[in-house]
């Protein structure tokens, strides 16, 4: 483990932040290893635990790895921040890999990979709009009815084509996953028909049957949403047969 950090290591100045709102004038985090503060890292590569320090006079954060009298220094943030330049390795190695306090009580500023998390959400915002211009209205309704429920029978064909377009911006990865789950076409048909009457669900929710002659369709296997149910039994071959005549029953 540590040899591969060490091969990708880029030597750069470093500045690290306390999370949080508040940030004191200062405040220091452990430098080493003692019995009130544990700062051990294990190492997977050779599955042991080493203990860190800091050491000024030290070219390593691991104890065993540093040779001689060690000039312990201190790690101090000052109103927030703490600038480390790229000449002090180990102390920026120490922050970046190893300390435990990494990303629970502060963390590395890295504009780079801000930059490309920016730029990746910005792609995936672009193809679920795409996605959603592309949508004929019944696709478009079975999503956003995953979202808001019933209330979608009462929205006009501009209103869906809306509030789809701002789930897609809103949730770009949701709503692609959604998108993409022949499932929730199958569903939204399943509630439709029962709005339409052309099927019904039984008061108890545990079965699907014909309106006209209350014959039955199938069970809802126990523990199962309904709906999620009538959508999967829809794929089989019975299912698909009673499929075609609920659409054609709903033209």
């Amino acid at each position: 483990m540590e040899k591969n950090k060490n091969a990708e290591w880029q030597i750069k100045d470093r500045l690290y932040i306390l999370k949080g709102k508040r940030q004191p004038i200062v405040y220091k985090i452990p430098s080493r290893h003692s019995t009130r503060n544990t700062l051990l890292y294990f190492d997977t590569e050779n599955g042991i635990q080493r203990e860190l320090k800091y050491a000024t006079n030290q070219n390593s954060p691991f104890v065993d790895e540093q040779k001689g009298a060690a000039t312990l220094g201190q790690i101090v943030f000052r109103n927030g921040v703490l600038k480390v330049p790229g000449r002090q390795v180990a102390l920026q190695k120490m922050l970046s890999l190893y300390h435990p306090m990494k990303d629970r009580i502060y963390y590395e500023d890295d504009p780079q990979a801000v930059a490309t998390s920016d730029v990746d959400w910005i792609e995936l915002e672009f193809e679920a709009v795409k996605m959603a211009m592309e949508l004929d209205i019944d696709q478009a309704e079975g999503i956003l009815r995953m979202e808001k429920g019933s209330s979608v029978s009462k929205m006009s064909s501009k209103e869906i084509k809306r509030d789809t377009l701002v789930m897609a911006k809103q949730n770009p990865q949701g709503f692609i996953q959604l998108a993409q789950d022949d499932n929730v076409q199958l569903r939204n048909i399943g509630i439709k028909a029962v709005e339409a009457n052309v099927i019904k669900l039984s008061p108890d929710r545990r079965s699907f049957s014909w309106s006209s002659n209350g014959k039955k369709l199938m069970t809802v296997p126990f523990n199962e949403h309904p709906y999620s149910a009538l959508a999967a039994w829809f794929k089989t071959d019975e299912g698909l047969e009673v499929l075609g005549a609920i659409e054609k029953k709903m033209k």
